[in-house]
């Protein structure tokens, strides 16, 4: 294919290997250039494994000659979040208590995508167990944003953003319980969604029970993120909650909605709920008037999310506690700080307290269910700041109001987490000077495919 880049897109580098315009390993020798070229700046592939992609891409090409039947993401090359067990691959979680371990089996995940015939090349950075809206960890150091090396890529899927946004991969996977999909899509100016919960089902899972994370996908462009989700969505006897919808339903592009009509529900901070940089909220006001501009009926009307920050931080310190409690009594100083008072926080949780927050989600998702019949979407901000400074922890103030946690300023993310809705970040402008600001776009739970199709609809506005 004339042109074919690794900033090309997912769709178009597929095509071009399949219609041998390009072979694996020449498209895996250009990822692995430009790999070399930016990651050491940026950090944002681990665990790289050159010789053993280039094997695995001759073995695409070998497969594609004698006519053996190929998955729709046959040759291109892929680097699994470091959370995602990969069979033979190095997986640390970004932990030094892990940072040599290799697991003998795949997530369900990354089973999917080897099935779909990618080419694993290694894994993609993560603060340590996800745990945070900035990639930093012991092993492997800090992911950096591409657009300025000195501002966070955000996370938990920081590395998978990044290196997207720098041509390093056509696509990636992530995962997201309080924005860790959303977030870094945001900051790193790529596409990331927040699946409906059981729309990718998840195997192993330690409580199969609990719905507050889900895996996802992240892209460059809402076509090429909709292909990645026909390969990760659909049931999977091992996962019984998930949805019944076979993912070949996203595998078409897809058809960008009619704005004209469209009912948007536009809101900078909930009601109040959150505090939001200036520079956030204006984009955010942008897309209103752009949106009101296609045609759209924009209306400022926030949801009622009453109970939704106890709801998530509640579920979040049990579901922690009861993962990583053990880890903690046996390696008191062996995690981050942040990270453990999070799970010592789910030590004085008690059986009613659980309920009481499983109660509220109850009401969030009947609250919602009601607020779509009123409302197609919801237009809000992704992250509440722009990316800040690779060297903090994380914002301390945003607007002149206090965040005393790690989790203060991503309210924005995981107040819609606990609604089970699916939510998307699509890139719509920039700050002042340059950095990257996606709007987040809710839908009713299960309009995935709608909510990718306003995404394209937005995608086309946003130029």
């Amino acid at each position: 294919m004339s042109g074919l880049s690794v900033d090309s897109t997912a769709r178009e580098q597929a095509a071009a290997l399949r219609a041998k315009e390009i072979s694996a390993r020449e498209l895996t020798g250009l990822h692995l250039d430009r790999i070399a070229e930016r990651n050491p700046e940026l950090t944002a592939i681990v665990s790289l494994d050159p010789d053993r992609a280039m094997a695995g891409a001759a073995a695409a090409d070998e497969r594609l000659a004698a006519g053996a039947g190929i998955g729709p993401l046959h040759g291109l090359p892929f680097a699994f979040k470091d959370t995602h067990a990969a069979a033979g691959w190095r997986t640390t979680y970004g932990s030094p208590l892990y940072a040599e371990h290799v697991p003998d089996t795949d997530d369900l995940i990354v089973e999917r995508i080897r099935l779909a015939g990618a080419v694993p090349i290694g894994k993609t950075n993560v603060p340590e167990f996800a745990a945070g809206s900035h990639t930093f960890n012991p092993v492997f150091g800090t992911t950096r944003n591409p657009h300025d090396p000195s501002r966070s890529a955000g996370g938990s899927s920081g590395g998978a953003a990044c290196a997207l946004a720098a041509g390093m991969v056509p696509l990636a996977d992530g995962s997201d319980m309080g924005g860790s999909l959303r977030n870094p899509a945001s900051f790193c100016g790529v596409v990331g969604l927040r699946p409906s919960w059981g729309r990718v089902p998840e195997w192993p899972s330690q409580n199969m029970w609990e719905t507050t994370s889900t895996g996802g996908p992240m892209a460059r462009t809402v076509g090429d993120l909709a292909l990645l989700l026909s390969v990760l969505a659909g049931p999977d006897p091992r996962a019984p909650h998930a949805l019944g919808d076979p993912g070949s339903v996203f595998a078409p592009p897809p058809v960008p909605v009619p704005l004209g009509g469209l009912r948007v529900a536009l809101s900078t901070d909930l009601g109040g709920a959150f505090a939001v940089d200036p520079a956030v909220a204006a984009v955010v006001e942008a897309a209103g008037t752009a949106l009101a501009g296609a045609g759209a009926s924009v209306t400022a009307a926030a949801p009622d999310l009453s109970g939704a920050d106890e709801c998530f931080r509640t579920l979040r310190a049990w579901h922690f506690q009861a993962r990583f409690g053990e880890l903690l009594a046996a390696h008191p100083d062996g995690l981050k700080a942040s990270l453990a008072a999070n799970i010592r926080a789910g030590e004085s949780l008690t059986g009613a307290d659980v309920a009481l927050a499983y109660r509220q989600r109850t009401a969030l998702a009947q609250r919602m269910r009601e607020y779509f019949t009123d409302h197609d979407v919801l237009v809000l901000p992704v992250s509440q700041v722009p990316p800040f400074p690779a060297d903090q922890e994380f914002p301390t103030e945003i607007d002149g109001r206090p965040m005393e946690s790690y989790l203060d300023w991503m309210r924005s993310a995981y107040l819609i987490t606990v609604t089970g809705c699916p939510a998307i970040s699509v890139p719509f402008g920039t700050t002042p000077d340059g950095l990257p600001v996606g709007i987040q776009i809710v839908t009713r739970h299960g309009g995935d495919r709608y909510l990718l199709e306003v995404a394209a609809a937005v995608e086309a506005l946003a130029g």
